[in-house]
């Protein structure tokens, strides 16, 4: 019972759309704009600094709390795992938008920052600087994922921590993200293709 409960809260807790929500304050339908993304590059793109601060936030937020809840509910490794997925999930196709979501890079940078916190802040610094270095969204989630299950096998080796089922999660949840990314921007046109992409902060010229 704990585990299905787990599931699916978080799956509705991944399902809230920040993104739209926060968007929709601004008058602008981010499933409108620039590529159709419900997440916080898009709105950085297309809402600006703050709107787009804020919906990363929550995002990452939401990732971190559907696993402390699934940990608080004392369900087996596993099933928390399990959990961060449904999160994604809930993220990338929400029920509240008719299944209509983002990639889930935020959501799942969530997740694992309670599950592997240190591994995944010194990789999450990483992605911050190839992030203004190269304004590449793709390259900024490589540069977080690639070597978080590197670093966290070397922490297994070394303090037998993370076990190595959350290591092994560490390289396969951040795939469903580089799914959904090629799924929803296989039929863009070009422009919005490149643009998902790139990083750059609205103003209000451009809004």
């Amino acid at each position: 019972m704990n585990i299905a409960m787990s599931l699916v809260m978080a799956y509705l807790l991944g399902s809230i759309p920040f993104a739209y929500l926060i968007s929709r304050t601004k008058g602008v339908d981010i499933r409108r704009v620039g590529d159709g993304n419900v997440g916080a590059f898009n709105v950085f793109r297309h809402v600006g600094l703050g709107a787009g601060l804020a919906t990363l936030a929550l995002d990452i937020g939401k990732g971190a709390t559907a696993i402390m809840v699934a940990k608080a509910l004392h369900i087996p490794e596993i099933a928390v795992c399990l959990a961060g997925i449904a999160a994604t999930i809930g993220h990338n196709w929400p029920v509240f938008l008719k299944f209509e979501g983002g990639r889930g890079e935020a959501t799942i940078i969530g997740v694992l920052a309670v599950l592997v916190p240190w591994q995944m802040a010194i990789t999450f610094v990483l992605g911050i600087i190839v992030l203004f270095t190269t304004r590449n969204s793709i390259l900024t989630a490589m540069a977080i994922f690639i070597p978080l299950p590197l670093t966290c096998f070397g922490t297994n080796r070394l303090l037998g921590e993370p076990s190595l089922t959350v290591v092994l999660y560490t390289a396969l949840l951040p795939c469903l993200a580089g799914f959904t990314h090629w799924l929803t921007t296989r039929r863009l046109p070009p422009g919005a293709r490149k643009e998902a992409g790139t990083f750059w902060v609205a103003n209000k010229r451009n809004r």
